[in-house]
């Protein structure tokens, strides 16, 4: 049988493009780079072929998140020994936007976190990376305790009116649902994490925060897909789904108000 031929940067333009990611617009993008399939010039190409479609008008933005950075009593897997937490707390390099890698976010987030020019937003958790014309006005001016709300990189592509393009996974890696989460009268909990002082020393801070809660998000996604709201495609061998965040966002508010039982 005849192998398929390697996708390319210009393949995988001509499939964002089909797919309806316009120049100059904000791209919010989660992937699965595996998904795609082989691409000669693996995550580099990938990023080039993004950055290509949106022009020099357009920016892309990614999830660089950094989940461990977080108190040690809540971690499950794995849990660490209570005896570790307060060594944690105290010896953990802080969060540094352009030493601390993303963990979690896939090959491609961190592909574009490193890219020249790229921007990352200082939040200690949840940052995100943007490469383009609008990246300083997306990640300037994120709130520590509205980590996922209208104060943080997703408020600002939604008043943008940006994109959101799923390549190769789900609605359960569909972070723009958590600022219609954030809109709700959600639970709020106590978050912790190391950041870095201006002289390289650490320390630990404390806020009180939305607890974020994905359990619904695969149903709340297929949802809104059944009322017509995502283009699905394909961008190389990955199955991609393309949609207005701020249509997504509306609906996802709506449909948790609706189906989620508040305390």
């Amino acid at each position: 049988m005849e192998q398929p031929a390697p996708h390319t940067v210009q393949s995988l333009a001509t499939d964002l493009r089909r797919l309806g990611v316009a120049a100059g617009s904000v791209l919010l993008v989660h992937s699965s780079y595996r998904s795609i399939g082989f691409v000669a010039g693996g995550t580099q190409a990938v990023v080039e072929a993004l950055l290509e479609v949106l022009g020099p008008d357009g920016t892309l933005v990614v999830p660089t998140h950094t989940p461990e950075n977080s108190d040690p009593a809540g971690w499950r897997n794995p849990p660490v020994p209570q005896a570790w937490w307060p060594v944690i707390r105290e010896q953990a390099p802080g969060f540094d936007p352009a030493r601390t890698p993303s963990r979690w976010m896939g090959v491609l987030a961190e592909t574009v976190r490193t890219w020249p020019a790229a921007q990352r937003s200082d939040h200690p958790q949840v940052s995100f990376a943007a490469v383009g014309a609008r990246a300083a006005e997306i990640v300037d001016q994120h709130r520590l305790d509205d980590a996922l709300g209208d104060r943080s990189p997703l408020g600002a592509v939604y008043r943008l009116d940006g994109m959101v393009l799923l390549l190769g996974c789900g609605h359960d890696s569909n972070t723009s649902l958590h600022l219609a989460e954030w809109r709700q009268q959600s639970p709020r909990g106590t978050e912790g994490a190391a950041v870095r002082r201006p002289d390289g020393s650490s320390r630990w801070i404390t806020w009180t925060d939305v607890v974020p809660d994905e359990s619904d998000f695969a149903r709340l996604g297929a949802d809104f897909e059944a009322t017509g709201g995502a283009t699905l495609g394909r961008v190389g061998g990955a199955t991609a789904r393309l949609m207005r965040q701020r249509a997504l966002v509306d609906f996802a508010t709506s449909w948790m108000r609706a189906n989620r039982r508040t305390a």
